[in-house]
């Protein structure tokens, strides 16, 4: 009986651990991407859809450290505190509307803007 009982715990065990390990770490300050998704994201959009499947893909880099942000989380990082503002959604907002009208790609003079992206249904930091 015994037996068959520490069988069972280490199935158990066994399983919990690869399912915890295959989960998909989330590393987006949640209201951020919350304010992000009331401001910009309208159900059935193909923005609603990219962003969906990209979840904290929306600025940080796929498969890199959770520090990795693309050229929109770097924007929207320089003018956010994780601690300090992820309560004050004006300042989140604000934040937001001001990395809209900024260049998606400096360095070149014929870049849309991160708005303009995400108003063409476009994730504003690309392709993840």
């Amino acid at each position: 009986m015994k037996r068959s009982i520490r069988l069972e715990w280490l199935c158990g065990a066994g399983v919990a651990l690869l399912a915890g390990g295959s989960a998909q770490d989330a590393f987006a300050i949640k209201q951020f991407a919350d304010e992000f998704k009331a401001v910009y994201v309208k159900e059935g959009t193909p923005l609603a859809a990219a962003v969906e499947e990209a979840k904290c893909n929306v600025c940080h880099v796929a498969g890199e450290k959770k520090d990795k942000r693309n050229a929109y989380g770097t924007a929207l990082a320089e003018r956010l505190d994780k601690k300090a503002d992820k309560d004050n959604k004006e300042k989140i907002r604000q934040a937001l509307e001001e990395v809209a009208s900024l260049s998606s790609d400096p360095s070149k003079p014929d870049a849309p803007t991160f708005g303009g992206l995400i108003k063409e249904g476009k994730l504003p930091g690309g392709p993840n």
